[in-house]
């Protein structure tokens, strides 16, 4: 078998290879993490029949215990987007931030609706109503457009439920750590959206947009267009009853209480039972249970839930032959020599993932392939337990943000719905993205010298 520096060429062979694939001869990352799997696995010299039982088990290790939340969390986006709830969160939190600080508002409604909502979807649910606002308030449509953009992005990358993060917690083997991951993961992006609020306010707001001041539906032409509105409760329980069961069970995981109590708290509070619970706290948002609601919208789920379950088990087949292959002793003299030690160990997945994120446009993508490369090398450098692991999620997810840019379909979805220039698209959205993946792992490595 390949030991030394030359194993080391070949998983760097194995990553160029799915960044060349899927980013200049555009081959879905699924095939380019299948294809690099067995490349790494087969010129590492692990016999054939290893290669194939690590890519098996890999893709169905973390199919066991990741997949169904996924499934779940995409259903609940779904509901909430059909339904309209989604706009309604954005009223009720419109009403309480206060209209004269519209570029605010959009950010945290843009925070809020985009952890159930893949954020694509979520812009353009809420692009009309981010317009109108712009046009009412009187100020720039560029600067409204990025401060709903990025407060969008921030929880997309950070927060469970959010497919990405979940998929990297399950890559690292920190699924059941997933209330720790939430809680990190509201603290970081908390900064990560003011810092695009800012970038909106001082960068974005002096970019003109062609045709804003021309005539556009108004405020309550908006919401009237999407008919009769779910009531914010209804709107805001599918989100929020999951997430309070789930931190229910860390919490009475971490304090090891006991009783009959306890141990219904836990099932209730295990992410697979939470998100399903959500799914059917979603129910009542749909205007009628029938074929429509019941097999449509839940239909729409499943196919959003299909690429991201297919490009998560891949990527931990991809993990699997790493971990197959002897890199974890290398890591582990590399870790035994100090030089993987301390808050510096984090800037290995941000690195990793920002390249792939630039390189080939997806970010969930790059949680996904980061989270599969890096996991061998937690164990053998001492990284383990709820607070180390959500941190190393958080790593992966500010890489996951740098940089959105023209190969990134966030990007177009951002131009086109604004009507941004792409020129001035590059000065408003990506830098905006970059100087939010720059503040994540900022705020990251010091939660580490804070918590660990």
């Amino acid at each position: 078998m390949v030991q030394g520096p030359l194993l080391f060429l070949i998983l760097l062979l194995g990553v160029g290879f799915i960044v060349l694939a899927t980013a200049k001869f555009k081959l879905h990352p699924f095939l380019g993490l299948l294809i690099a799997a067995f490349g790494v696995g087969i010129a590492a010299g692990l016999p054939l029949n290893e290669v194939v039982q690590a890519i098996n088990q890999g893709f169905g290790d973390l199919m066991s215990y990741i997949g169904i939340v996924i499934v779940a969390g995409t259903i609940i986006g779904k509901i909430l987007d059909k339904s309209g709830a989604a706009l309604r969160m954005a009223e009720t939190v419109l009403r309480v931030v206060g209209e004269s600080r519209p570029q605010l508002a959009m950010s945290l409604i843009g925070a809020i609706v985009s952890i159930p909502v893949f954020c694509d979807s979520a812009y353009i649910i809420l692009s009309s109503l981010n317009k109108a606002l712009a046009q009412r308030a009187k100020v720039s449509l560029a600067s409204m457009s990025v401060a709903l953009a990025t407060g969008l992005y921030a929880t997309h990358t950070l927060v469970p439920p959010t497919p990405g993060p979940i998929a990297a917690a399950g890559n690292i083997g920190a699924s059941q750590y997933l209330g720790t991951i939430i809680l990190i993961g509201f603290i970081v992006a908390i900064p990560v959206m003011l810092a695009g609020y800012f970038w909106a306010t001082r960068v974005a707001a002096k970019i003109k947009i062609e045709g804003e001041d021309s005539s556009s539906p108004s405020y309550s032409e908006v919401t009237k267009a999407f008919g009769i509105l779910p009531s914010t409760a209804k709107s805001f329980i599918p989100i929020l009853l999951p997430i309070l069961l789930i931190g229910t069970g860390s919490v009475i995981n971490y304090l090891q209480w006991e009783g009959a109590a306890a141990e219904l708290l836990l099932f209730l509070g295990s992410p697979v039972v939470a998100l399903l619970i959500g799914v059917f706290s979603a129910f009542p948002l749909m205007p009628a249970w029938n074929k429509e609601t019941l097999t449509g919208w839940v239909g729409e789920g499943l196919q959003d839930a299909a690429i991201i379950l297919l490009l998560t088990g891949a990527g931990g087949a991809f993990g699997a032959v790493i971990k197959a292959t002897p890199v974890a002793g290398l890591i582990q003299n590399i870790a035994s020599g100090g030089a993987l030690n301390g808050p510096l160990i984090l800037l290995i997945p941000f690195v990793v993932a920002a390249a792939l994120k630039t390189a080939q446009g997806s970010s969930t993508a790059a949680l996904v392939i980061t989270s599969a490369l890096v996991s061998p090398m937690l164990p053998q450098a001492g990284i383990s337990g709820a607070v180390p692991l959500a941190l190393v999620v958080m790593a992966i997810g500010a890489g996951a943000m740098a940089i959105s840019h023209v190969n990134d379909s966030y990007f177009w979805v951002v131009t086109q719905f604004s009507g941004m220039k792409v020129a001035d698209a590059y000065k408003a959205q990506t830098m905006a993205t970059l100087v939010q993946g720059v503040t994540a792992i900022a705020v990251t490595m010091l939660l580490w010298f804070i918590l660990v």
